[in-house]
């Protein structure tokens, strides 16, 4: 029996074997050069018809059939009284004889009301959990491929963990634990076939909070929905892990003296931080807890600064800020209603015929309406996480540029916005004082201070932010002076998890 450590992450997944002595990263998508990191975000789909209606859904509609039916029989009959001649009247009773004959076919009644209810159907007035049940699932780049090619065929959820914490309708909760456990037990699958062992234990990495409004009640939610799917996808035992905790544990095995260290991740969904009493000596311990010296973590991940990237660098060739008749601007919600590709009532609304609707109405009041078809191009061919993912795309390319020709030929054919350097560092500052202002506040609340930095996770590549963080000061302490430790920003949290994975299968 071996055990994995899972770094289940806002925009990418991962999943590492640790022996004791070697970390061995699984392959989880042939497609990507980096097989071992995989998209978190899920296409489930339907290749061909869509699933039959609730059961509730056609007998509502079996009822309607059968008052219609109704209501000709009715008129049949007047038809019969009123004719005169018999020929006539024989018409009439054999077309009542028939009609009533249909009344009582409650088979071929329900085969209609299923055929009149599927023609109008589409994947988006299916609920999640019926999704869930009866679709499809793809994972990774596979996923997003079939997401590009045919987004009516199914249904992307960009981010699955960004819902965990949130206030979930009936049977959503149940549905993510669907989805999660798909992605979990293909993720134990994948480790057991190039492992060539059982796998039954895993450490999941978690963020500080979840996002969500709901404090400490939506994490417990959050892990209750974990735990659930992991046990469903085949765990016997699974444990979570902070994940800034968890690259502490894989740094510390670097370390040549005790080194109180500041840990700053910084991921796709969410920003966590910890200050922790580290040692190599320490690092076969299970339990690490009375090392803590602080932690904190809100939903701050790079995933924000994509779309705070569109708002500010792409929307306005998109028609934000422009003024109509009335001398009012376009409604900027539009466009942040655009980017929500994690919440699904609010980008299920944006998708609605009545939201398009309101578009074309507001096209109609302006001067140029050009700009604005190409909102309106994204929201009837649901092209949101598409966008989304060009505006990461361009974030990364402006780590190592000063300015960038960002392609959008899928809204527009040659549809081109130059994105400078400064256009992302002037789009990042809000997000980046929220960032600075959740380190000063774990610096803070730490008894003891920081002698070393980490900075790691995906977002931690880029020059502004390491530049930004490293100016942070405090009455207490000063980041400029601090030595930064170098590591793996994209694999240390999951080596950490992994770490943890080994020292639980081994307690057992």
């Amino acid at each position: 029996m071996a055990a994995i450590g899972i770094d289940y992450g806002t925009s990418n997944s991962e999943v590492v074997y640790f022996d004791g002595q070697t970390h061995h990263f699984i392959k989880l998508d042939p497609a990507m050069e980096d097989a071992n990191k995989i998209r978190s975000s899920v296409f489930i789909y339907y290749e061909h018809e869509l699933p039959n209606p609730p059961v509730a859904v056609i007998e509502a509609k079996v009822a309607q059939i059968k008052r219609s039916i109704t209501e000709q029989i009715d008129k049949a009959k007047d038809s019969y009284y009123e004719a005169k001649d018999p020929r006539e009247q024989q018409v009439y009773s054999d077309k009542i004889s028939d009609l009533r004959s249909e009344f009582h076919n409650l088979p071929e009644l329900q085969r209609k009301a299923i055929q009149l209810l599927l023609k109008d159907m589409t994947v988006q007035d299916l609920s999640l959990q019926q999704l869930v049940e009866t679709g499809k699932f793809a994972f990774g780049e596979e996923g997003f491929r079939r997401y590009l090619k045919t987004p009516e065929k199914g249904r992307l959820i960009y981010s699955p963990k960004n819902f965990l914490g949130a206030s979930l309708v009936a049977g959503q909760q149940q549905a993510f634990v669907g989805i999660i456990a798909k992605q979990l037990a293909f993720f134990r699958t994948s480790a057991e076939t190039q492992m060539q062992q059982t796998v039954d234990t895993a450490v999941i990495g978690r963020p500080v909070k979840f996002h969500g409004t709901r404090g400490e009640q939506g994490n417990s939610q959050a892990i209750d929905i974990m735990t659930q799917a992991a046990q469903k996808a085949g765990f016997v035992k699974v444990e979570f892990l902070e994940e800034p905790i968890a690259a502490a544990y894989k740094i510390e095995q670097t370390l040549d003296k005790p080194t109180n260290t500041l840990v700053v991740d910084i991921g796709g969904g969410t920003t966590d931080i910890c200050c922790i009493r580290l040692s190599a000596d320490k690092n076969t311990c299970l339990d690490r807890q009375q090392d803590v010296l602080s932690v904190t973590g809100t939903r701050l991940g790079g995933m924000e600064c994509d779309k705070n990237l569109i708002v500010k660098g792409i929307a306005p060739t998109m028609g934000m800020g422009q003024l109509m008749f009335n001398n009012l601007p376009v409604p900027p919600t539009y466009f942040s209603d655009m980017c929500a590709v994690d919440n699904i009532p609010k980008l299920d609304q944006f998708f609605s015929d009545e939201y398009g609707l309101e578009i074309a109405q507001t096209r109609c009041m302006l001067k140029d309406p050009k700009l604005l078809m190409r909102l309106q191009t994204v929201q009837e061919e649901k092209l949101s996480a598409r966008l989304v993912n060009s505006s990461r795309l361009a974030k990364e390319m402006l780590s190592s540029k000063q300015q960038i020709t960002l392609p959008l030929h899928y809204i527009e054919p040659d549809y081109n916005v130059d994105i400078s350097l400064e256009d992302l560092n002037r789009s990042m500052q809000s997000w980046l004082r929220k960032v600075k202002s959740l380190v000063t506040e774990c610096l803070e609340n730490s008894l003891e201070p920081p002698e070393m930095l980490f900075v790691t996770g995906g977002m931690s590549l880029s020059p502004i932010v390491q530049k930004e963080i490293q100016r942070i000061e405090t009455q207490q302490i000063s980041l400029v002076d601090l030595p930064v430790l170098e590591g793996d920003a994209f694999n240390s949290v999951c080596e950490g998890l992994a770490i943890q994975a080994y020292k639980l299968s081994n307690s057992i």
